[in-house]
């Protein structure tokens, strides 16, 4: 009991200092709040460490659209989140070597490759992305399409349930985007 009003004490001093913060400082409040012996070492912090990609917060629900469309036992979305992983702000990824980008995407085994390409043609299929050859085969540069707007041609053809595809449409909304309107 002692440590709940503890904590309730600690919020309730961080609210009288807040006046003028910023949310993303009244956030780092409440999380010092809540775990005070936690420090910013103990955590993958994007502006202190290396190996960060941008990931659109409608990603959970593209990637649901995704594996519905590919089909039942087909899913791609794991291949598309590899995919993403790698790419830089130019949109394309520049796949030297297929077989790690197939373990990464949850492959194994001596199909594991096979399995990758054919995940990547159901994702060209879908226009998810477009790929030209390269040494290293036919997805050697491959180039990520605004997965919005993929589903928004793909909805307007009656392919995805107006549920899955509101879900995503009020998700932009909330987060700042307007793509789909």
């Amino acid at each position: 009991m002692s440590e709940t009003k503890d904590l309730l004490k600690r919020i309730q001093v961080l609210k009288k200092n807040s006046k003028r913060k910023t949310p993303g400082q009244r956030r780092l409040d409440v999380r010092k709040a809540l775990w005070p012996d936690i420090s910013d070492d103990d955590l993958w912090l994007r502006k202190k460490n290396d190996g960060f990609t941008t990931i659109p917060r409608t990603m959970p629900l593209i990637h649901k659209i995704m594996d519905r469309l590919s089909g039942k036992g087909f899913p791609v979305s794991t291949t598309y989140f590899t995919l993403w992983c790698h790419v830089f702000d130019e949109a394309y990824v520049e796949v030297r070597n297929p077989k790690e980008l197939a373990f990464e995407s949850g492959f194994g085994g001596g199909r594991a490759e096979t399995t990758w390409v054919s995940r990547m043609k159901r994702l060209k299929e879908l226009g998810f992305i477009d790929s030209k050859a390269g040494s290293s085969g036919e997805f050697h540069y491959v180039l990520l399409i605004n997965p919005l707007l993929v589903i928004k041609d793909i909805y307007s053809k009656k392919e995805i349930s107006d549920e899955n595809y509101d879900s995503l449409v009020s998700k932009s909304i909330q987060v700042g985007d307007y793509s789909l309107i």
